[in-house]
């Protein structure tokens, strides 16, 4: 599979992203590329911002805090804010056979006798801190390069098993007889074709980096940062960049110049694959990843027949809900386990799209849609389990249960990339919902009634709320508001804008009715102010309206300028609304721009006929669009047809006439009211 790697670089951030061309033979799915990518799809993304750098391979000296017997763990201080978390099964010691979590027989050393508080340890971050977890720490050391990973306290060879068995073996027969310093190592996939001499150069730069890591342990005091990972770019171009690449574009000349220097060291057959780009747009922009990033916070993903995933994420895990949506099978013979089947199939591939390119880990739950048949079922499955090949993250999946469901783990190393461009929402704090402004219109109504009580000798008070809230008050009349008036004995009056929150209650002032309506009011009689005017008038079509925080204006003769601001008057000024008109008058042309952007109406069909060209066509009397009957003129005027005559004679009562039929030899014929009218 061939594939590609983009590196951008800003200011406070780089970004990476992966291409893959389809293998010879499948249908492009998931998101493509466009531009110079056109062909491969975006297959992963990764993000990393200077003051948030990813500390997985970090190692440090570090400093045990505590000891925990009960959880068979030690946390360890390692200079960041939150201490990390050291499991029995992650403690490796010269000469000590360290306990294993449900092996043995319980009669080995405990975790307490090998960890004590204060002592100095040097461990490796494995997992991020995520959420209110610290990192998750080993005592395993690794040093990673291009074709193998490095465990000074490791001890033999081993073999990426994503290669297949024959080119495992070859790797063991070139491996075989290397001098490792007494450690141990790891073949990476990436080292695919890679000969001996290829590994002779790549240890002895990783004898080097140990030995710089082994000065630094003696002299530099605990808690402190030793040896430290490289930077996205290099580690995903390190991790990824094999035979199979076809090219690395950077957009950043630095980025550029660490690269090549790092390949020139590791694999300078591959320098040349490194590219400087120098494209008027941006690198991102040129290939279609920005709108895929953007794509990211949707929870909502469509499928290409007509069906779509929804994702939603929980604390304890991710729940992917597949739906067949507009997609009703194809051909008339198709049926209902088929147009199942094929939207489970299209979702199989899109989930693990979705999963890479969201870098989604943890319990991952996959409710397809219900399949009766047991064959369809292992397809679906194994669409999955191939799709999930290509994926660098370790998985493991589960059988599809008797309702549908797929549980599947996926390894959770660091943030992912919506977890990095967003935050919890301010307002619901993360939840996705928030009380209903009713729900806190009858909520504010309950501390009205108890501020009147507690307040008997106050005529009226100067509340303030959203608008949106208070709208519920005074809407409808303002019916709501004057039962509570009524029921209360006080005056309410409300201000406050957009900007406060719906749950914002608080009363700003309270004394005289005239105290207060002198201030409530956000307006005065003959008052000039500039006005949005948003939406028709209900009652009357040459009126319009105009909101101002949640205040209601309604404009005289401003129906043609919906969706324009304008200088009015205001003539009346109320509590809750007031009336004004408009200082300049409406130009012809805006009258006939609101004519014609008023939504035609479409007749029945029983009231269309064809022209003589075959075109279908609306018959309403010779009108060539139907008008509200306020502002209709008499039909009979316009064209002086009699048919048009007495409809428009009708008003907004009137009967739309049937559709005429033509005789025999092409003549209309009369309806019987005219025939009556002729013969008279």
């Amino acid at each position: 599979m061939k594939k590609q790697v983009l590196v951008s670089v800003d200011r406070g951030e780089t970004r990476v992203a992966l291409l893959e061309a389809p293998k010879k033979g499948s249908q492009p799915a998931g998101q493509q590329a466009i531009g110079p990518g056109k062909g491969y799809r975006i297959a992963e993304l990764y993000l990393e911002r200077r003051g948030a750098r990813s500390i997985v391979g970090n190692i440090y000296k570090g400093r045990v805090d505590n000891v925990l017997p009960g959880l068979e763990a030690a946390f360890v201080d390692i200079g960041l804010d939150r201490n990390g978390f050291l499991h029995v099964d992650e403690i490796v010691m010269p000469g000590v056979d360290a306990p294993r979590r449900g092996r043995g027989s319980g009669t080995g050393p405990k975790i307490s006798d090998l960890l004590k508080p204060g002592q100095e340890v040097v461990v490796q971050v494995v997992k991020d801190p995520l959420k209110t977890k610290g990192a998750r720490l080993s005592m395993e050391l690794t040093i990673a390069g291009r074709y193998m990973v490095y465990a000074p306290t490791g001890e033999g060879v081993g073999v990426s098993r994503r290669l297949d068995d024959s080119e495992r073996a070859r790797l063991r027969r070139e491996a075989a007889g290397l001098d490792l310093g007494g450690g141990g190592a790891i073949i990476r996939t990436a080292a695919s074709g890679a000969k001996r001499a290829d590994f002779e150069r790549e240890l002895q730069y990783l004898f080097k980096l140990h030995e710089v890591l082994g000065v630094r342990v003696k002299k530099t005091p605990a808690p402190a940062l030793v040896f430290q990972e490289a930077d996205l770019s290099v580690r995903v171009v390190r991790d990824v960049f094999s035979s199979d690449f076809e090219r690395a574009v950077v957009d950043d000349e630095k980025q550029h110049h660490r690269l090549v220097s790092f390949f020139s060291r590791t694999a300078p057959e591959l320098v040349d694959r490194v590219e400087l780009y120098r494209g008027k747009r941006p690198l991102l922009e040129a290939y279609g990843v920005d709108r895929v990033i953007d794509g990211l916070m949707s929870r909502r993903v469509d499928l290409p027949s007509g069906g779509y995933l929804m994702i939603d994420y929980a604390e304890a895990l991710t729940v992917i809900d597949v739906n067949s949506g507009s997609f009703i099978g194809r051909g008339r013979g198709a049926r209902l386990e088929d147009t199942i089947t094929k939207t489970n199939l299209e979702s199989a591939e899109e989930v693990v799209n979705q999963l890479r390119l969201r870098d989604i880990g943890g319990i991952i739950v996959i409710d397809f849609i219900d399949m009766a048949r047991a064959r369809n079922r292992d397809a679906v499955l194994k669409v999955l389990r191939q799709a999930l090949d290509e994926d660098r993250t370790k998985t493991f999946t589960a059988e599809i249960s008797k309702l549908g469901l797929v549980e599947m783990t996926r390894q959770n190393v660091t943030e992912g990339v919506r977890e990095i461009i967003s935050r919890p929402c301010p307002t619901c704090e993360g939840e996705g919902v928030i009380l209903s402004e009713e729900t806190l219109a009858l909520e504010f109504e309950r501390r009205l009634r108890d501020l009147a009580v507690s307040r008997p000798k106050v005529d009226a008070f100067l509340v303030q709320m959203n608008p949106r809230v208070s709208a519920q008050f005074t809407g409808n009349g303002s019916r709501v508001l004057h039962e509570l008036e009524t029921e209360t004995g006080k005056y309410f009056h409300f201000e406050g804008s957009e900007g406060l929150g719906l749950a914002h209650f608080a009363v700003t002032l309270e004394g005289t009715r005239e105290e207060v309506e002198e201030r409530a009011l956000p307006f005065r009689e003959g008052e000039e102010v500039l006005v949005d005017i948003v939406e028709p008038h209900m009652y009357d079509v040459d009126d319009a309206v105009a909101k101002i925080d949640g205040y209601i204006i309604s404009v005289s003769g401003g129906g043609p300028l919906v969706g324009r601001k304008r200088m009015v008057r205001i003539d009346e000024a109320g509590r809750t609304a007031a009336k004004a008109s408009l200082l300049e008058p409406v130009t012809p042309e805006e009258a006939r721009a609101a004519v014609d952007a008023r939504p035609r109406v479409r007749l029945p069909r029983a009231g269309r006929a064809k022209d003589d060209k075959g075109q279908t066509k609306a018959r309403t009397g010779g009108q060539k669009k139907k008008k509200a009957p306020s502002d209709e003129p008499d039909s009979s005027k316009e064209t002086g047809s009699a048919d048009a005559g007495s409809e428009g004679s009708e008003g907004s009562d009137r009967l739309e006439s049937k559709p005429r039929r033509r005789g025999r030899r092409g003549g209309r014929r009369r309806s019987a009211a005219k025939a009556k009218t002729s013969s008279d």
